[in-house]
């Protein structure tokens, strides 16, 4: 894959000459890399931030999302391939935890390099629980966004905007249907830590459901809460990049 390829995989980002770790850092079901294009300037010299964008949205929107999570970890394994050449880590916030999540299994699988310093899921329960919410990414379109609203995570002006909702409805229902879709397999768990964030008032994610996250590692796993819902990384986010800094720091040691 040639450079201009890899490049539109990994938006917003800004090297820094004194990195010793990359933070992979990966969206929820329609949101994009902007969400973190701030990052990098509220983050240590050490820790380079790689906010990674799928197809589909924002600066790929002429892309088709996917929406199969077996079928996108080929090409994004294939894509972060050339940057996974010293430490790293993810982070991925709901559906972004558990696209991050398989692909460090991915990697493993195919033995293309060395696990994850670290893995930061956030919002989003243990992948071997079952969903038992009803399917939405097929509902006809009042439902479908009547349910976006009930999630809170889609702002108001898109879902009230028709031609700027007609122009982001197949991403809206890939990433659902990328999510809704999937199939965890029992696999050994992982050597890399896992830290587990959740919102004090996320009606969607339990502490139990992100308590199970411990099931899939073989190292330290550590439960944190902040306030906000099931997007409290917006409003949270200078607080949550601390405890993300410190840990990754500590990870090099």
């Amino acid at each position: 894959m040639n450079v201009s390829a890899v490049s539109l995989w990994l938006q917003y980002w800004q090297r820094k000459p004194n990195a010793r770790i990359r933070l992979f850092c990966f969206h929820y079901a329609g949101g994009g890399a902007s969400l973190y294009r701030s990052w990098s300037e509220q983050t240590p010299p050490l820790i380079e931030i790689c906010p990674v964008q799928l197809p589909g949205r924002e600066s790929r929107l002429p892309e088709k999302p996917f929406d199969r999570l077996e079928a996108l970890l080929p090409p994004l394994a294939e894509a972060l391939g050339p940057y996974l050449d010293m430490p790293y880590a993810f982070f991925g916030h709901s559906m972004g935890a558990v696209v991050s999540f398989e692909l460090a299994r991915y990697l493993r699988r195919t033995r293309q390099c060395a696990d994850p310093l670290h893995l930061f899921v956030s919002g989003r329960r243990a992948p071997q629980l079952p969903d038992h919410r009803p399917s939405i990414h097929a509902l006809p379109e009042p439902a479908f966004i009547e349910k976006l609203r009930e999630l809170n995570g889609t702002p108001e002006a898109v879902l009230e905007n028709a031609e700027l909702f007609h122009l982001l409805l197949p991403l809206l229902r890939a990433d659902f249907a990328l999510c809704e879709t999937y199939q965890y397999v029992k696999e050994k768990p992982l050597h890399s830590p896992i830290t587990a964030f959740g919102g004090l008032q996320d009606r969607e994610v339990s502490r139990t459901m992100l308590t199970s996250w411990q099931e899939q590692t073989e190292g330290a796993f550590k439960l944190r809460f902040f306030p906000g819902d099931h997007f409290f990384l917006h409003k949270q986010q200078s607080e949550l990049l601390q405890v993300l800094s410190q840990d990754l720091l500590r990870s090099l040691h």
